[in-house]
């Protein structure tokens, strides 16, 4: 069956690195004869100069419909400009949210050929290999009340509220015990019992699904403080983590460092299964729009890259041609392939178009 994937380019460097990205998943459609049908919907600023507004109903349509989104970034120089409402409306919260997509994958690994790219030591992070599983769609970042509000005195106060449910702790607490199962049965669970009550709910609740369903998994509490300590000190401790959605936000940038740049890091969003098994599905880089690189053809598409192997995984049902992408990024990196932000002094740096380039080189390679 030919799943149906909505590509949105959106802001910033968006657009260069998600074409880059649909560059090498057309690659396995033509070589490999993988089932995907891509079509590109205006979302975001680019839609609002166009069409005076940041989500098209016709693309909220697609999107509610696809079988997984291929997400560039959000967010431009120009954005506030655009009505709060408006932005509300092409939100990547608004889109999470309507697709439930509850557990966020980061992966983070040391690629070898970046070890002189990290701040890290080499000894430090060789051999660093896990991944987040964030909480997508509550916590800080969706709990009421919120806003800014004027009180008696005329001084102002923001109000941002951190909650969660106990159903929505376990079901992204049972996802990760059951990925860490696939992987090296270990999973550390991060929160902060110590201070916030829905820190302890959190703990309570991991500690219970763990005990009655997933005994077998080696399972660790840390707080987010010392979590934050640990993945610069030893990341080679980690296996999978399951944390909150802002803990989670926050720890996963601060993992970048262990390959040197957020530009290499992809992302998975995903729903629970239906009836029939079939997930929806988000997939991005995590690095942001970043405005002020926007059109220079300089920023790295690997996270796009990796992200579409992700899809290839978990939408596609193909772990091998996922291993097949991700050995051509090792292979294309091991050769020197560098952008500007994983470059060291002296090395040659390639454009965002070159970078794609030399993946799929490697790909043809190992196709023969």
């Amino acid at each position: 069956m030919t799943l149906d994937i909505v590509v949105l380019p959106g802001d910033g460097v968006g657009p260069e690195v998600t074409d880059e990205a649909v560059r090498v998943l057309d690659w396995f459609v033509a070589k490999r004869g993988v089932p995907l049908r891509m079509t590109r919907h205006l979302f975001g600023s680019a839609s609002w100069a166009t069409q005076g507004t940041t989500m098209p109903d016709a693309t909220w349509e697609a999107i509610m419909a696809a079988d997984a989104l291929l997400f560039g970034a959000v967010g431009s120089l120009d954005q506030k400009q655009i009505p709060a409402e408006e932005r509300r409306k092409g939100s990547l919260l608004r889109m999470r949210k309507g697709l439930d997509v509850f557990a966020n994958l980061r992966p983070v690994r040391a690629w070898p050929a970046l070890a002189e790219s990290s701040p890290f030591k080499t000894r430090t992070v060789a051999g660093a290999d896990l991944i987040f599983v964030r909480e997508l769609t509550a916590g800080m970042y969706f709990g009421t009340p919120r806003g800014i509000e004027t009180q008696a005195d005329g001084t102002r106060r923001g109000v941002n509220t951190h909650t969660y449910t106990e159903a929505e702790i376990a079901r992204v607490a049972r996802f990760a015990l059951g990925l860490a199962r696939t992987r090296r049965n270990h999973l550390t669970s991060v929160d902060k019992a110590n201070v916030m009550e829905a820190g302890a709910l959190w703990r309570e609740v991991v500690t219970a699904i763990h005990a009655a369903e997933f005994p077998d998994v080696t399972l660790e509490h840390m707080l987010a403080d010392n979590c934050a300590l640990q993945l610069g000190r030893a990341p080679t401790r980690f296996d999978v983590i399951v944390t909150d959605n802002l803990f989670g936000d926050l720890l996963s940038d601060c993992a970048g460092a262990i390959n040197g740049s957020l530009g290499m890091l992809p992302s998975a969003a995903l729903s629970a299964p239906d009836a029939n098994g079939r997930r929806r599905a988000l997939y991005e880089p995590i690095h942001g729009s970043a405005p002020d690189i926007a059109g220079k053809g300089i920023a790295n598409p690997l996270g796009a890259i990796l992200s579409a192997a992700l899809l290839l995984r978990w939408t596609a049902q193909a772990p091998a041609e996922a291993d097949r992408l991700e050995t051509a990024v090792e292979a294309a990196l091991a050769a020197g392939a560098r952008t500007a932000d994983i470059a060291l002094p002296g090395e040659a740096v390639l454009s965002t178009r070159g970078m794609a380039d030399a993946v799929i080189a490697a790909l043809d390679a190992a196709q023969g």
